[in-house]
C-alpha cells in the first residue's frame, strides 16, 4: 500500500513543479524596469524585470501609471576602461 501511494506521490510532484525560466538582465541597456504584479485570489502574480531603457527617465515614462519602478541595471557593462596591472618594483640588494 506504501510503494502506490508514494509513486502518485511523486508522480504528483512532477506534474505541480513548473518550469521555472530565469529572470535575465540585458547588460546592454543601463536601466531595467521592476515591474509588480499583483497575485489576487487565483494566484499568478510575480515580478518581471524588462531591462530595455537607455535612460532613468525614459523608463520612468514608461513605468508610470503600473505598479513598477525603475533601477539602475546592476550587469550593465559600464565603458570603463579595463584596470591596469599594477607594476612591481624590483627589490635592490
Amino acid at each position: 500500500m506504501r510503494l502506490p501511494i508514494l509513486t502518485l506521490t511523486a508522480i504528483a510532484t512532477l506534474f505541480v513543479a513548473a518550469d521555472a525560466s530565469a529572470q535575465t538582465y540585458d547588460p546592454r541597456y543601463p536601466v531595467c524596469m521592476h515591474v509588480y504584479m499583483p497575485g489576487g485570489f487565483g494566484g499568478g502574480g510575480g515580478d518581471y524585470f524588462d531591462c530595455s531603457f537607455t535612460s532613468l527617465p525614459q523608463c520612468r515614462a514608461t513605468a508610470s501609471g503600473r505598479s513598477a519602478s525603475c533601477d539602475v541595471n546592476p550587469y550593465y557593462a559600464f565603458d570603463e576602461p579595463p584596470p591596469q596591472p599594477r607594476r612591481r618594483h624590483k627589490k635592490v640588494h
